[in-house]
């Protein structure tokens, strides 16, 4: 459904349309509503590294492009790696054969001065965009094979922590030192703040758009998570110190828009109802308190993955038990 959502809204023009306000239960949507579910967990698929991205320094954030043929690094050597999935699946499968012999990057875009925070793709255009430190957001056009350096820039006012898409691709969410996120028109690059910051004066660490854009949620260094309306900008509901004092690190909504999964360096995820902000679940488990972790879910919401950074592990948890069902090494140190 979201595919004919994203092209309604395309045709729409002007502000993020209020159709989005509708929220079709996805196909295969998880019904979390259930408390304390017994019986089995799910297994969950082995899993075994298939590439590791070559950055001489700190690599801060990946992504998949929507369609899945790409997905893209980000790194603190102010770098972006961007591959084709295909190519490097069919390097794998040739093994060390002649035919193996080039290398599966893509391309590397060379265009910021400063680390990189965050990456996402257009929902339909060959763009890929960043948000880094150097305060700016810039555009990358992958359809041109030659191209190195961005093709537009926004310059904020702030190191800009976080970056999404809105579902149309008109509007970009950029979460910054400031503590009320930035809302660009991608054609005009007008900035617009919501009138109602709600008293917030911590930064943001991840800004994310719900399936159809009609809500957005932040979450803060200051452990807060708030909800908004994605038409008006404003905060429809806080969770304040849903980390308690310390930083909430990530927050996404699942297909239905019905919850928000959060985590912190509390060592703590937890699944958020979004009507209500009740706290529904609990994923225990991973200790996360030095770095900015995510977790998230697998493509059909049965699972929750995240890291423990104690171990170097990535941690797995049956999305509706919440027991935890995997701990798989991460290749990392």
């Amino acid at each position: 459904g979201l595919a004919v959502e994203q092209e309604e809204a395309a045709r729409g023009g002007g502000a993020p349309a209020a159709a989005g306000l509708a929220r079709p239960l996805g196909t295969n949507a998880v019904d979390f509503s259930v408390q304390n579910v017994r019986g089995p967990s799910k297994t969950f698929p082995k899993h075994e590294t298939r590439h590791i991205s070559d950055h001489k320094n700190v690599a801060r954030c990946a992504k998949f492009s929507p369609d899945g043929k790409y997905f893209a690094t980000g790194s603190g050597d102010t770098s972006i790696k961007f591959f084709e999935v295909v190519s490097k699946i069919k390097q794998t499968m040739l093994g060390d054969s002649k035919e193996s012999s080039g290398r599966p990057v893509v391309r590397t875009f060379y265009d910021h001065v400063q680390p990189i925070n965050d990456l996402d793709f257009h929902p339909i255009s060959p763009i890929l965009i960043s948000g880094a430190k150097d305060n700016t957001i810039k555009f990358f056009d992958f359809s041109k094979t030659a191209a190195r350096k961005a093709f537009r820039v926004i310059q904020d006012t702030h190191n800009v922590r976080s970056v999404c898409f809105h579902p149309c691709g008109d509007y970009i969410l950029a979460g910054t030192d400031h503590p009320v996120a930035h809302l660009y028109d991608v054609n005009t690059f007008t900035c617009f703040l919501s009138a109602n910051p709600q008293d917030s004066s911590a930064a943001i660490n991840q800004v994310r758009y719900s399936g159809t854009g009609s809500m957005y949620v932040t979450a803060s260094k200051d452990g807060s998570l708030r909800i908004w309306d994605g038409v008006s900008a404003e905060c429809v509901r806080p969770i304040i110190g849903a980390h308690g004092s310390v930083e909430a690190t990530s927050a996404i909504f699942t297909k239905d828009e019905r919850y928000i999964l959060s985590s912190g360096k509390d060592s703590c995820i937890k699944l958020w109802e979004v009507g209500t902000g009740r706290l529904v679940k609990q994923y225990p488990g991973a200790v996360n308190t030095q770095f900015r972790c995510q977790a998230v879910f697998n493509e059909t919401e049965e699972f929750v993955l995240s890291t423990d950074e104690q171990n170097n592990e990535v941690v797995v948890w049956d999305a509706l038990t919440s027991e935890r069902v995997a701990r798989l090494p991460s290749g990392h140190t």
